[in-house]
Formats: structure tokens, C-alpha cells, sequence
């Protein structure tokens, strides 16, 4: 292995400009991770991601337009290597029935929202 890690892109999904702070200063405390960039509606963040190819998608569930769910089904038809964790203040029980097969990784609280939990539900 080379001393040197590649970059992880990172898309943040939220229409929640206060909690998009947070995540973006969260992402900037993973080492290597960068935000590349930020949307407001799964119809953004589908084109967003189509436009820059991000590592990483925090998306969450409840959107304006299409849900944070049919964005991540988008999202990842297009391009299934991506990683996308989706995030909301839902219960784990009190998910959507279909957030369990959209595609992504893994559903995190908002408020366990760390590095740590990051590293930990990307890593490979």
C-alpha cells in the first residue's frame, strides 16, 4: 500500500441548510473526505451526482420532490458503485418499508452522524 489514500468525494443530501452545516463539517473531520457538493432535492442530487461522480451520497430520506429513497434507486442505476448512507431523525423501526431495499448501505440517525460512524459504514 502507498502512504497515500484517493480522495473520497462526498454529496450531501439534505433541504435542511443547518443540518447540511453540520454534515459538512463532520465529513471535513474524515480524513480524506471532501464535500464536492450539496442538494436540496432528490432531483438535484440525482443530477448532482450524475455531474460529479461523488464516493460517498449522505442522503436523507424526506425530500421536497422525489424522496431521499427513489433519489438513492436513481441515483445508483446510474452509477451502482456509488455509496450512499441514508440518514433522517426516524427511528430504525419507523423506516419507509422500502428504504431496506433502495440500494443503500446502511441508515444512520442524524444525530449518530460522526467520523467514526462514517468510516465505519464505508469502510470495504
Amino acid at each position: 500500500m502507498t502512504g497515500r489514500s484517493a480522495v473520497v468525494d462526498v454529496l450531501i443530501v439534505d433541504d435542511q441548510p443547518p443540518f447540511r452545516s453540520v454534515a459538512r463539517a463532520v465529513v471535513g473531520l474524515v480524513g480524506g473526505w471532501t464535500v464536492t457538493a450539496e442538494a436540496e432535492t432528490g432531483e438535484e442530487a440525482v443530477r448532482l451526482a450524475a455531474d460529479t461522480r461523488p464516493g460517498v451520497v449522505l442522503m436523507d430520506i424526506t425530500l421536497p420532490g422525489i424522496s431521499g429513497i427513489e433519489a438513492t434507486r436513481r441515483l445508483l442505476a446510474a452509477a451502482p458503485s456509488t455509496t450512499v448512507v441514508l440518514m433522517s431523525t426516524y427511528a430504525a423501526a419507523d423506516l419507509p418499508a422500502d428504504a431496506a431495499d433502495c440500494g443503500a448501505v446502511a441508515y444512520l440517525h442524524k444525530e449518530d452522524l460522526t467520523p467514526a460512524a462514517l468510516r465505519a459504514l464505508t469502510a470495504t
